[in-house]
């Protein structure tokens, strides 16, 4: 069933057109955040109502990652997921001439909700086209785009903004993704695994209760929300007690903690690849411990042990992120892959719309140690489900959902 191995010509062009994909998707969904305080000051409004422009994307994509789920069976993944990216990137070129701050919400809306066609649909199409010993690997690169995507775009916005105007900076952040989308659509196979459905409702809904009654990918889900919601919780509000004394730095260098990020290029690469050969829940608990340690390490006074710190907590959440979603696929029935992957995001997604704003509350009642406590103790939940899960899956609770000559090999990487 010719599948991508890493002998076949396919192979490293296919996972080139992924990485491009994930990040032309993250570039644009985060585009405004480095921004924030300066779209702020030029509507004259607080920089919550600013950051509306990145909460109305974010939260779009969470609404319609569910409706992509209901519908993700019926259309060709490679048509969807270009549309989604190449309407992002216009939406992005579009914001270059937008001086209204409510119309620029509803775009940022609009592009969130078009950017859910593609996540969900390339960890569906990932879970199909390649060959199952190397998908921990495989969606290591895809998530290392997301890292490098929300990176880079998050500096290109934030240092032309300087120069320019920050509608300038995002119009040439879209510029630069039509030309990815150009290559992607050139590099990206059509799916040879994908059989079209025009879907009835009964059968998706039936797909939709196949993926939320199966406990072990629910606990995934969560495991996928506390992740998301404590990585975005630490990155918000990181850098207000850097911004006070005795550290006193400014916005722009506070600004480059975004660096970081670079770590989980390597780590969801290095997680994925080692989960492909050793259990799956032992290295997800691994890299919760790595979060929490890391955390607790930014408790120190000493700057440079606060840097290392919040290095540690980034490179344990992408690596646990890739283990989790690729292991979403591999439980997941085949014909409801993309479902179940959109579950798993939309969890992700609301994790870090709920979990953040909880987390400022802590910040402003007991400082920064209020969110590392609260944010250690959602981690030590997240420990536990990786053992719950492991114990679920060999207890062979996921037999349904995989054909029988498979459940050996899936409970053996647990």
């Amino acid at each position: 069933m010719n599948y991508i191995s890493p002998e076949s010509k396919a192979f490293k062009r296919t996972l080139v057109a992924l990485f491009l994909g994930s990040f032309i998707m993250f570039a644009d969904l985060y585009c405004t955040q480095p921004v924030i305080a300066v779209i702020a000051a030029q509507f004259n409004v607080q920089p919550a109502a600013a950051s509306l422009t990145l909460s109305a994307a974010t939260g779009a994509l969470a609404i319609f990652l569910l409706f992509v789920s209901f519908t993700s069976g019926m259309y060709d993944r490679k048509k969807v997921m270009v549309l989604a990216l190449v309407s992002s990137a216009f939406l992005s070129l579009i914001v270059g001439f937008i001086h209204y701050l409510p119309l620029l919400i509803a775009v940022r809306f609009i592009q969130g909700a078009l950017l859910a066609g593609y996540p969900s649909i390339a960890m569906a199409y990932i879970n199909e086209e390649f060959d199952k010993k190397v998908l921990g690997y495989v969606i290591g690169i895809y998530v290392s785009g997301n890292s490098l995507g929300g990176l880079t775009g998050r500096l290109i916005v934030g240092s032309l903004s300087d120069t320019f105007s920050w509608n300038v900076a995002i119009a040439v952040l879209g510029i630069l993704n039509l030309v990815m989308c150009v290559l992607f659509i050139l590099l990206l196979p059509k799916s040879k695994h994908f059989d079209a459905k025009r879907g009835s409702m009964k059968r998706t809904t039936a797909g939709f209760l196949e993926n939320i009654e199966s406990p072990a990918l629910v606990i995934l889900y969560l495991i996928g929300f506390i992740m998301m919601g404590s990585f975005v919780t630490v990155y918000n509000y990181f850098g207000i007690p850097l911004m006070e004394p005795p550290y006193n730095l400014s916005q722009t260098l506070v600004g480059f903690v975004f660096i970081i990020y670079l770590v989980g290029t390597f780590s969801s690469t290095w997680m994925g690849r080692l989960s492909d050969h050793t259990s799956r829940s032992g290295v997800i608990a691994l890299c919760i411990i790595m979060m929490t340690s890391g955390l607790l390490i930014t408790m120190s006074p000493i700057l440079i042990l606060k840097i290392l710190g919040l290095v540690m907590f980034t490179f344990g959440f992408f690596g646990g992120h890739s283990v989790a979603s690729s292991w979403v696929g591999i439980l997941a029935n085949r014909r409801e892959k993309a479902q179940s992957s959109s579950l798993y995001l939309l969890f992700y997604y609301v994790g870090s719309s709920v979990i953040g704003p909880v987390g400022g509350l802590f910040l402003e009642w007991y400082g920064w140690a209020g969110v590392v406590a609260s944010i250690s103790i959602l981690c030590f939940i997240g420990i536990l489900l990786a053992y719950i899960v492991r114990k679920l899956v060999m207890n062979g609770e996921c037999h349904r959902f995989r054909h029988h000559h498979h459940h050996h090999k899936v409970a053996g990487q647990i």
